[in-house]
C-alpha cells in the first residue's frame, strides 16, 4: 500500500519519505502543486474555498490520473478545527476524488492533538514514534531551506546553491531510511555546504513572507513562486521554518491547558508536562541542528517574546490560521531589524489574516520604520500581484543600498568573494558591521 502526502516545499517531503519508509510504509510524495492542479480542484470543489483546498485536491487528482490507478493508495493528510476551512479540506478531498472516479481513503490526523491521541488505521499507526520522526524530518528540512535562501541571492557561480540543495535533500532521504538520523545527515550537508562560493557584500533587501500557511510556504504556483521571484529581483526572502508552526501549537496548546487547570489539576499537569518536554524536544532538535549547520540558520523566534509584541494589537487567545503570529512577527522583524520590507501573503478570502491585517495600519503607523504590504493570491492576476509588491519593493532597496553604502564608508574595501567554509569575515568587518551584514549573515 501507498502512502500518499504532500504540501510542504520538496526537501522537506524527502527527508519525510525516508523517515516512513524506515517505519515500513511506502511513502510517496506529491509533487509541488501548479495552475493545472488548481483547475482541477476548482472543477471538482465546492465553491467558495480557498486557493490551498483547490490546488492540493487538484493535485491529488492530477496524481491519480498521471498514475492510471489508485487501488492501492492512501491519501495522509493533516486535520484541524477552528474558525479557518483548513478543517474542511479531509471533506474536498474525498468528495472530489469520489467525484473524479477514485475510491481511495483518506486519513487525518488532529496537529494539535497528535500528542495525545494514537491510532490505527489502514495499517498506519498514528502514534509518538510517527510524530517524532515527522518532526525531525520537518526540522531537518527547514535547517536546509534556511541555508538555501541565505545564500541563493549570493551566489557566486549561478545553480551551484540549487544543486547543494537537491543534493541535501537526497542525503536526509538516506540516512532518515536508513535510520541513521538526522545530525550525521546535517553534517554530510554542512560539508558540502564549503564548496559554494557566495558574495554577500551586496545591497539586497531582506523581505519576510509571512501569512497564511500554505500560501506562505508553497514554492509553486500557490504563491507565484514568490520567494524565486523575489531572488531573481535583487532581493533576499526570509521564509518562515515550518517548526515555527509546530511550536506555535505546542505554545497554543500550554496556554490551553492553563485555562482548564481549575478543572483537574492533576490530570492537566500531566498534559503540561508532555506538551512543554515536545516544546522542549523541538527547540532542542532545531539548535542542535542549528549548531552543526554552522549557526547559520535563524534561530526560531520566542513564542513569548511574540506574544508580548502582538498583545496590544490582537488577542492571543483569538485562534485560527497563525493567529496573534502574523501581527507579533511583523513587530519582531523590524524591531530587531531583521527584514527591511514584511509581506502577508494570503489566499483570497482567508478570514484568519484578514483579521491580522486589519491591524497592521496601527502597527504600520506605531512602528513608523516599516515597509509591509498584504497581499492576495487567486490563481490568476499575477502580474497585478507582483507590481503591487515591486512598488514597496523599491522602497526597500534603496534603503538596504543606503544601509550598504554607509557600511563601506566605515570598513573600506575588504574581499568580496568567499567560501562557506570560512569561520568569520575580517575582524575590522565584524566589529564595524551595520544590522544588514552582520547580525544577518554570522559565518
Amino acid at each position: 500500500m501507498k502512502i500518499i502526502f504532500g504540501g510542504l516545499p520538496a526537501v522537506h517531503q524527502k527527508a519525510i519519505k525516508g523517515a516512513m519508509e524506515f517505519l515500513g510504509y511506502n511513502a510517496v510524495p506529491l509533487p509541488e502543486p501548479d495552475n493545472e492542479a488548481l483547475k482541477i480542484g476548482k472543477e471538482y470543489c465546492n465553491r467558495g474555498q480557498c486557493n490551498p483546498t483547490y490546488y492540493t485536491t487538484g493535485n491529488l487528482i492530477k496524481f491519480f490520473r498521471q498514475q492510471g490507478k489508485a487501488d492501492d493508495c492512501v491519501v495522509l493528510t493533516v486535520g484541524s478545527c477552528g474558525p479557518c476551512r483548513f478543517g474542511m479540506y479531509e471533506m474536498e478531498y474525498r468528495k472530489a476524488l469520489k467525484e473524479a472516479g477514485f475510491n481511495v481513503p483518506v486519513i487525518t490526523f488532529n496537529q494539535s492533538e497528535a500528542l495525545n491521541n494514537e491510532f490505527e488505521d489502514h495499517g498506519i499507526k498514528i502514534n509518538r514514534d510517527f510524530v517524532v520522526s515527522l518532526i525531525k524530518s520537518i526540522v531537518a528540512g527547514d535547517l536546509v531551506n534556511d541555508i538555501y535562501y541565505k545564500i541563493k541571492p549570493y551566489e557566486a557561480v549561478s545553480g551551484s546553491t540549487d544543486e547543494w540543495r537537491e543534493n541535501a535533500g537526497e542525503i536526509l532521504y538516506e540516512f532518515m531510511r536508513k535510520g541513521r538520523g538526522f545530525e550525521e545527515a546535517l553534517r554530510e550537508i554542512y560539508r558540502n555546504l564549503s564548496e559554494i562560493e557566495v558574495n554577500f557584500l551586496q545591497p539586497k533587501p531582506k523581505v519576510k513572507i509571512m501569512g497564511e500557511f500554505f500560501a506562505q510556504t508553497t514554492e509553486g504556483d500557490g504563491n507565484y513562486r514568490l520567494a524565486q521571484w523575489l531572488i531573481d529581483e535583487g532581493a533576499e526572502p526570509i521564509v518562515e521554518p515550518v517548526t515555527t508552526w509546530i511550536d506555535y501549537i505546542l505554545w497554543e496548546k500550554e496556554r490551553n491547558i492553563k485555562e482548564r487547570m481549575f478543572k483537574d489539576r492533576f490530570r492537566f499537569l500531566k498534559e503540561m508536562m508532555i506538551v512543554r518536554i515536545f516544546t522542549y524536544y523541538v527547540r532542542y532538535l532545531y539548535s542542535k541542528g542549528r549548531k552543526i549547520l554552522g549557526n547559520i540558520p535563524s534561530p526560531l523566534k520566542d513564542q513569548g517574546l511574540i506574544e508580548k509584541y502582538a498583545k496590544d494589537y490582537y488577542n492571543p487567545g483569538l485562534t485560527g490560521g497563525e493567529g496573534h503570529m502574523e501581527v507579533g512577527k511583523h513587530i519582531y522583524m523590524i524591531k530587531h531589524k531583521k527584514a527591511h520590507m514584511v509581506i502577508s501573503v494570503k489566499p483570497f478570502g482567508c478570514m484568519p489574516s484578514t483579521q491580522s491585517d486589519g491591524v497592521q495600519t496601527k502597527v504600520v503607523e506605531d512602528l513608523g520604520d516599516t515597509i509591509f504590504i498584504s497581499v492576495e493570491t487567486s490563481g490568476d492576476a499575477e502580474a497585478n500581484f507582483k507590481s503591487r509588491i515591486m512598488m514597496k519593493l523599491y522602497e526597500a532597496k534603496m534603503k538596504a543600498f543606503e544601509e550598504y553604502e554607509s557600511l563601506k564608508r566605515k570598513v573600506g574595501n575588504i574581499k568580496v568573494v568567499y567560501t562557506m567554509a570560512n569561520k568569520k569575515l575580517p575582524e575590522r568587518f565584524v566589529t564595524t558591521a551595520c544590522n544588514y551584514l552582520s547580525t544577518l549573515h554570522p559565518l
